[in-house]
């Protein structure tokens, strides 16, 4: 535990305290969206896969109890993931307080120069999904036990709709640069195939945001649930 309290406390320990919990969300979201896409299989294989979720492991362990682990895993991940993000710009700033007097012109795109606020807007858009899906508390008519119903009539909202699908375009910036300098963090980065690298990270980014956004796009017009 001491030994990694001090790597944690280092710059080299945050980066990859952030990619390893970047490989546990990007494991989540993939699940995630695939699971959100039984959604086209109708209400029934929707509240099947649900209810599958809610029984991994019975009678060996007790009913949602592999969920409740996956959850607190994904808790952890994410308290480690937004400490180390915070602290690690709180110790590069210290590095550099009065900053450089002059800078080498550097190509810094949208994703990166967005990161910090993608990631706050993230963590806002988690806990408003928590109170709206998974507890209740942000939905306007819950069923508890009834997800495919809870999804159908949600997306019926269209202020709902451009909250998720906008939420969804600041996971596709998250994503791309997460997963860019994932690689980066662990030592994956070579000229060889560093452009296999981008090529990786723009199509995860954008089959994963675009795959969760077509299901409120589906409901709200038709396409899907009802």
């Amino acid at each position: 535990m001491t030994w990694f309290g001090s790597f944690y406390r280092s710059a080299v320990g945050k980066k990859a305290t952030m990619a390893v919990t970047g490989i546990v969300f990007w494991g989540f979201v993939v699940g995630h969206m695939a699971g959100n896409l039984k959604l086209f299989a109708g209400g029934e294989a929707f509240n099947e896969y649900a209810h599958f979720l809610r029984e991994i492991g019975y009678p060996l362990v007790p009913h949602s109890g592999l969920l409740w682990v996956a959850r607190v895993v994904l808790l952890v991940s994410l308290a480690l993931h937004v400490h180390a993000a915070v602290t690690l710009t709180l110790l590069n700033r210290r590095a550099r307080p009065e900053g450089y007097a002059e800078r080498e012109p550097q190509q810094i795109g949208i994703a990166e120069r967005t990161m910090r606020w993608t990631g706050f807007a993230l963590l806002a858009f988690i806990v408003y999904h928590i109170l709206h899906f998974t507890t209740g508390q942000a939905h306007g008519n819950f069923i508890p036990g009834d997800p495919f119903a809870n999804l159908t009539y949600a997306f019926e909202n269209v202020a709902v709709v451009a909250i998720y699908v906008v939420a969804m375009l600041f996971l596709s910036l998250h994503l791309y640069h997460g997963l860019w300098s994932l690689f980066q963090s662990l030592g994956w980065n070579h000229p060889r195939f560093n452009g296999w690298r981008r090529v990786f990270a723009v199509a995860f980014a954008l089959i994963v945001s675009l795959g969760f956004a077509l299901v409120p796009l589906a409901v709200f017009t038709g396409l899907a649930g009802g």
